[in-house]
């Protein structure tokens, strides 16, 4: 990992700019899941993890309550994290197919997977205050993974916060031209990463059925073909 990243990935793990998740994110923590009471949990904001030299920058909503909270690594320990690491394996990106904690030997090739809000939310529903609050650490990932070329959005609203990014850094004029849909693939502007929006892999919606392993196989399989 570059040095920069280092450094901003301990900024991220130090933040206290909001008092409400910091205080949930500690009180789960504090209590555990039973499943998971011999855990230390992580209990802080979760950094970014992947490759430096990343062509595929994967964006998702924040970390799970019992998986990224209580493991310190995005989509790790839970049944999203389990859906998404087998579909990345299986086009190529992971090492393995699956991740339990930070030390389990997984490694990423050619993608860094990164979130909108870094600490896990009451409800999985972040407040606009704390969206913004974490914004400029995704602003600053975008500005150091120099070698992204596609850009995954797991769900309406981590397309949203990106976007955001793209309007106000005047990329594109507007939101309302790149609706959500699973499998869109837009190019907003010359020069910048092809952005492709997948459902996310929630146990809501995978356990349902409106977001199924070889739907989400086929965006990272396409997503490895765009970012050649």
């Amino acid at each position: 990992m570059s040095d920069s990243l280092k450094i901003l990935e301990r900024q991220i793990v130090a933040c206290e700019l909001c008092p409400r998740l910091r205080a949930y994110d500690r009180e789960v923590a504090r209590v555990k899941r039973r499943a998971y009471l011999d855990w230390e949990y992580w209990g802080k904001p979760v950094p970014g993890f992947g490759d430096p030299h990343a062509r595929l920058l994967v964006i998702g909503l924040a970390p799970g309550a019992h998986g990224a909270n209580r493991t310190g690594r995005m989509f790790t320990g839970d049944r999203s994290g389990d859906f998404l690491y087998r579909a990345l394996y299986e086009t190529g990106f992971a090492s393995q197919p699956e991740s339990r904690s930070r030390r389990d030997g997984l490694e990423l090739r050619g993608v860094y997977i990164t979130a909108a809000a870094r600490c896990a939310p009451p409800d999985n529903k972040p407040l606009p205050v704390e969206l913004a609050n974490c914004r400029p650490y995704l602003e600053r990932e975008l500005d150091l993974l120099k070698e992204v070329k596609v850009v995954v959005a797991l769900g309406g609203l981590a397309l949203r916060a990106y976007l955001g990014i793209l309007r106000d850094r005047g990329v594109i004029r507007n939101l309302a031209a790149f609706p959500f849909g699973h499998g869109r693939v837009y190019r907003p502007a010359a020069g910048s990463p092809v952005l492709m929006a997948s459902y996310h892999p929630s146990q809501q919606n995978t356990s349902t059925g409106k977001l199924t392993a070889a739907m989400l196989r086929q965006v990272f399989a396409q997503a490895r073909q765009l970012s050649q």
